[in-house]
């Protein structure tokens, strides 16, 4: 039988210890903390099996905080189970600690980063998934929700997923203490009306009191049970449970207790409760065998799509490397990452139209190890951009493909057409952005990506283009070709994926009038080829940059960073799409928005005419 003194006692020091970090930091969330405390307590001493001392053992349950804001709760957790000190525990949010406002990877054994909300429970699909599908280990995946963030859509799509995927190994604890920041949750204390949405999405709902020890550990313990669904407990909390003076009032979120060290006499004092966690049963996670083999190579002339590259490249990776992986938003016949879900159905995830879970689900599979790639149209990784700016703070290493980039794709329209990407990407913090204009750069580049730190960003052509790359030409971050240069060269046209070949074009017409064009293919846009560039600025008289995409942010404001600190540089001037694009033929969008051949030349010509 629990002992349920114990536990008591225990939640009450994670009350105590949330209220005391918290007024040690000079801010924090105390009440939102102390709502779930008996949740965690129970938690912590009778179900989680997570070996603290040994954070990266492999069999390792993992506890995600989705409400970060109740960080507190969480480091106070750390404490009773030996993991930090209490002198480490009142370094809460100064400077150099560990132990943020909101958790991070910096403090073990935090997977992900959480604050941003919504984003705790997706994240916790993919470590189900990773426990299911690929380490095949009995771990299991517990996330503690708040009630407020059951608003956010991304939420409903982890929902979605894990009742689909029948995912018994994931358990969602939500915190219903009713108060947000500013008013009452939609739902209020309805339990049982966030227990009928759970269920229609195919999970195991179960509505307790959140404070009855009980009925707690009545809830874990049918939750570990259940071996064909998910799990939601439900559980109706006290914001501020325990002292008078803030427990269930309004306007007291994310504020400190006015009398925290009469608060903490009224919780009964300080304590130093420890607990031993449960040791998981040993295990080692699955891994898959490789069959050899090299990536695709394509001869010179030939026509082919960067994202068919990217798709047979990608394939042949997954023959090499056991630990490769692929998610793709319901297009894989688009993005072409359709190849690797026939050879490697194993390790292939069918996201659906969900991107937000998508991205979420791959820092999850990274976090278990796995090498992530996934991918979807370019634009439409724009809804997931605060999951992408999450797994940065992650510090997650995720590979990213979008396809169908700019007016290139011709009649689908502007909704389909990625024109703010390559400014997105480049924004996100140690990111990496590439965009190759011909198969074998993509191929090469894929590779690569494999090994990169961080997010990495590839972008993809719908038409096919001509292979212009040598296979056994070295491609690399960081990297560039100049296609065409000569000692006596006029101007520098820069170029990235489709405006390459409108950029030798118009350095062909150019040449017939006399005006000699050095073209550089920088399909490496983060980090840019700053060297090869400053040259070319040296030697010339003026720079031209070409790209299918806003003039905002990217590879023309690539170019311009590079060459800031140049003495004497040559005017720089931007071509890009400046006016919302419409449907039509490539040719003619690319006409339309005056970044084609023609448009290319007759630039040049103004720009060495002054």
């Amino acid at each position: 039988m629990p002992n349920n003194d114990f536990r008591h006692e225990l939640a009450q020091q994670l009350r105590v210890d949330s209220v005391r970090a918290s007024a040690a930091g000079g801010s924090g969330h105390p009440t939102s903390s102390m709502s779930a405390a008996d949740l965690m307590a129970v938690l912590l001493d009778g179900y989680l099996k997570l070996d603290y001392a040994n954070p990266d053992n492999p069999v390792n349950d993992h506890l995600v905080f989705s409400k970060g804001h109740a960080s507190p709760l969480y480091y106070a957790m750390l404490k009773a189970a030996g993991a930090i000190t209490d002198e480490e525990l009142l370094s809460f949010r100064t400077f150099g600690s560990r132990l943020e406002g909101h958790p991070t990877p910096r403090i073990p054994p935090t997977d992900v980063a959480t604050g941003s909300l919504g984003q705790g429970l997706p994240v916790g699909v993919g470590l189900a998934l990773a426990g299911k599908r690929l380490d095949r280990l009995p771990y299991r995946v517990w996330v503690l929700c708040g009630d407020s963030e059951m608003a956010e859509g991304s939420m409903w799509e982890a929902f979605q997923h894990a009742g689909w995927a029948g995912l018994d190994n994931l358990t969602a604890i939500v915190d219903v203490n009713r108060l947000g920041q500013t008013r009452e949750t939609m739902l209020g204390w309805d339990v049982d009306g966030y227990a009928a949405r759970a269920e229609a999405f195919g999970w195991k709902a179960i509505a307790i009191d959140g404070h009855d020890l009980d009925a707690i550990d009545a809830a874990l313990a049918q939750a570990t049970s259940v071996t064909d669904r998910p799990t939601a407990i439900l559980a109706r909390t006290h914001k501020g449970r325990g002292v008078k003076a803030v427990e269930d009032q309004p306007g007291k979120h994310g504020k400190l207790l006015e009398e925290p060290e009469e608060a903490v006499e009224e919780l009964g004092g300080a304590r130093s409760l420890a607990v031993t966690v449960k040791t998981p049963t040993p295990g080692s996670p699955h891994r898959f065998a490789t069959t050899g083999g090299a990536l695709p190579r394509w001869e010179i002339g030939e026509e082919v799509a960067t994202r068919q590259a990217y798709g047979q490249a990608l394939t042949a990776l997954g023959e090499l490397r056991g630990d490769v992986v692929a998610l793709d938003g319901e297009v894989s016949n688009s993005t072409m990452s359709e190849l690797f879900a026939k050879a490697h159905p194993d390790r292939y995830f069918e996201m659906f139209i969900a991107e937000q879970q998508m991205i979420a689900a791959a820092v999850g599979l990274q976090a278990r190890n796995w090498v992530p790639f996934a991918s979807t149209f370019g634009a439409f990784l724009t809804r997931a951009h605060d999951f992408i700016r999450m797994a940065a703070i992650s510090r997650a290493d995720l590979r990213l493909c979008g396809s169908h980039a700019g007016v290139s794709i011709g009649e689908d329209g502007p909704s389909q057409m990625a024109l703010e990407d390559i400014a997105m990407f480049r924004a996100v913090h140690g990111s990496t952005v590439l965009h190759p204009s011909d198969a074998n750069q993509a191929a090469a580049l894929v590779a690569e990506m494999a090994t990169l730190p961080g997010i990495s960003y590839l972008r993809t052509l719908r038409g096919k283009t001509p292979v212009r790359t040598s296979p056994d030409e070295n491609i690399r971050v960081g990297g560039s070709r100049v296609l065409r240069n000569s000692d006596h060269d006029d101007l520098t046209i820069v170029a990235c994926g489709i405006t390459v070949g409108e950029a030798e074009k118009a350095a062909e017409v150019l040449d017939a009038e006399g005006i000699r064009a050095r073209v550089i293919d920088c399909y490496s846009i983060k980090p840019i080829d700053g060297n090869t560039l400053v040259q070319a600025a040296s030697q010339t008289r003026a720079v031209l940059t070409v790209e299918d995409h806003w003039p905002e942010g990217g590879l023309g404001d690539a170019v311009l960073d590079a060459l800031a600190a140049c003495p004497d540089r040559p005017p720089v001037r931007k071509l890009a799409v400046s006016a919302m694009p419409v449907s039509g033929k490539p040719g003619e969008l690319l006409h339309a928005a005056h970044i084609d051949a023609e448009a290319v030349a007759e630039a040049a010509r103004q720009l060495v005419k002054r």
